[in-house]
């Protein structure tokens, strides 16, 4: 079954400027809030459940963290997509409380139904596997080029977002 995910030029920030991760955290899910797409409980959340488990992922071409949290901080699903200036650190996603991967690419993922974040996860896994993709994606210049990008390799269609 095919997920129709809401990818809106609105949710994705490019050049973020940060200095760790709960920085990072903190300026995707202020955004996602100011948007309406989640409560103002996401924040905080998100950042509690990053300490606890964390979701970077040391992948071959480039790392990416997926941080997400529970759905009753939702109010509408969508993901954001934050390209960092410079790699930020995050912990291993089932790694030891030591391990740290540099991730330069954060999908954060604001979810209102349990069962669609594994499947958003499993078609996220295929872009992430994809080394063209990731470096167009690290490296875009617009807000649209990394929409466009995700939703060629993802195979979805954006609902109710700006192109």
């Amino acid at each position: 079954m095919e997920v129709t995910m809401l990818v809106d030029e609105s949710t994705i920030l490019i050049n973020v400027h940060a200095k760790h991760k709960e920085e990072v955290l903190q300026l995707m899910s202020d955004n996602l809030v100011a948007h309406g797409f989640v409560n103002k409980s996401f924040t905080g959340a998100v950042i509690a459940r990053e300490h606890e488990f964390p979701t970077g992922l040391p992948m071959d071409g480039m790392a990416v963290a997926i941080p997400h949290t529970d759905i009753e901080h939702v109010r509408k699903k969508t993901i954001s997509i934050a390209q960092l200036n410079e790699p930020v650190e995050f912990g291993v996603m089932g790694g030891t409380a030591s391990e740290r991967v540099a991730v330069k690419l954060v999908f954060m993922l604001a979810m209102e139904e349990a069962h669609s974040q594994l499947t958003i996860l499993q078609q996220l896994m295929k872009l992430f596997q994809n080394n063209k993709a990731m470096t167009q994606l690290a490296y875009a210049t617009s807000k649209r080029e990394i929409k466009t990008v995700v939703l060629d390799h993802l195979g979805t269609e954006a609902k109710g977002g700006r192109c």
